[in-house]
């Protein structure tokens, strides 16, 4: 497949160094509101009274991240248009009590969180990151990166049948080492993260920590026409949306309001104070509106005229099991953003909702595909139908097509982040 010549290897280039650095939810919302502080946004804060002064502000509550744009001359009434994403990926989860062991060797406990293809966490070397929070509520975010855990796997020696279906249970198989040792002490585990942020264990309280693949994001294939790296489910639409608000900040006059919204807790429900079917969205969204005078039906009015596009990568087609997918949608690699159609609502996409895409991506020039589930198959879910649902807005599913959904490593086309970040630049700027 030829490259498209409006291909961008620098924004492909920042997505690679966003994903290396944003190994948890909470760092990939820093990360994020670090480039929105450069375009000029300004973080306010829940607890501070709002004003209606215009220009770029955002919101940081967990690992959550609401930021949006007052154009000069926006009334009460103006409505948004909104890029919805996701910062949480499916990974191990560090256990309250995580000190534990056997057989000489040392292991942290962990949970398992999402949907995590287990396997593909298997004999890969694993940092450590997250936050931990201090005794006077402050959060500390910590990144070790570099191999301190591993899972192994059983040798085949000891498993014949290894190959002809792995199975795994959750609880037994799935624990990492990090050290020899028959003395398990409680507490060791935060000791030591707490030494490696640089404060004192007394004073830690509380820790969101999960392990991380330290293999660097990287261009794979002949060509380097593909991306390979973790965590692109749902980081890479958070760093498009994040680009593309700031480049429609830029442009200043604007006919709508541009809202990025990345919510935390996707991947089990979003049921959460951060998560999409919480509180937040809608909470920013009115105090945005009564900032600015607007009234009960200023909000109304300004919602009902807001439209949504929830980015979240979909599935390209496997080459591998193609009878797997849908017979005549067949998402490709470097073909350009996905439109995420299923009638039964586990995507909130409908015609009027397709057109308002179909626009976009013709404003910037960008091609678009079509994804359907095939119907023998179970189809996935995003936070586009809690969005509509709960706010009553208008949300149009869309996304990258990937391979490798869920994986500990993830692969996309180079080429599509950038299609992606231009279709939704041309969406919040129109």
């Amino acid at each position: 497949m030829s490259r498209p010549a409006r291909f961008d290897r620098g924004h492909t280039d920042d997505l690679l160094t966003y994903l290396a650095a944003s190994p948890s939810p909470y760092h990939a919302v820093a990360n994020a509101a670090e480039r929105l502080e450069k375009a000029g946004f300004r973080k306010v804060e829940e607890t501070d009274a709002w004003d209606g002064t215009t220009g770029g502000k955002y919101v940081l509550r967990g690992g959550a991240l609401i930021a949006w744009f007052v154009p000069e001359g926006a009334e009460p009434h103006t409505p948004f248009r909104i890029v919805g994403a996701h910062t949480d990926s499916p990974n191990l989860r560090v256990k309250p009590l995580p000190d534990t062991g056997a057989a000489g060797w040392r292991q942290v406990a962990v949970e398992l969180y999402g949907g995590t293809l287990l396997n593909t966490w298997l004999d890969r070397d694993l940092g450590l990151a997250g936050r931990i929070t201090l005794r006077d509520g402050r959060d500390v975010l910590v990144n070790i990166d570099r191999p301190l855990l591993r899972v192994p796997q059983l040798a085949i020696h000891l498993d014949r049948g290894a190959n002809d279906g792995l199975k795994l249970d959750r609880q037994k198989h799935m624990q990492p080492i990090w050290g020899l040792g028959d003395d398990v002490q409680e507490g060791d585990l935060i000791a030591f993260v707490a030494e490696e942020a640089g404060v004192d264990a007394r004073d830690v309280a509380g820790w969101d920590l999960m392990p991380h693949p330290v293999e660097a994001p990287a261009y794979l294939g002949r060509d380097r026409e593909l991306v390979a790296g973790p965590r692109m489910d749902n980081l890479l639409s958070v760093h498009a949306g994040a680009a593309a608000l700031a480049a429609a900040a830029a442009t200043g006059e604007l006919p709508h309001i541009p809202v990025l919204a990345a919510f935390d807790h996707e991947e089990n429900g979003s049921q959460s104070d951060t998560g999409a079917d919480g509180p937040l969205l809608g909470s920013v969204l009115e105090r945005s509106v009564h900032a600015r005078g607007g009234s009960p039906e200023d909000r109304a009015r300004a919602l009902a005229g807001t439209i949504c596009l929830s980015s979240d990568t979909g599935h390209a087609v496997h080459p591998n099991y193609p009878e797997r997918h849908d017979p005549t949608h067949h998402p490709r690699a470097n073909g350009g953003p996905i439109l995420k159609v299923n009638v039964n609502m586990r995507y909130a996409t409908d015609g009027s909702g397709r057109a308002v895409f179909a626009e976009a991506c013709e404003k910037a020039g960008v091609p678009f595909q079509n994804f359907v589930s095939n119907n023998a198959m179970p189809c996935g879910t995003t936070i586009g139908p809690i969005t509509a649902a709960r706010h009553g807005i208008k949300t149009v599913d869309i996304g990258v097509a990937i391979l490798s959904m869920h994986s500990a490593r993830e692969l996309c086309g180079a080429d599509d982040p950038f299609l992606l970040a231009n279709a939704l630049t041309a969406f919040l700027e129109n």
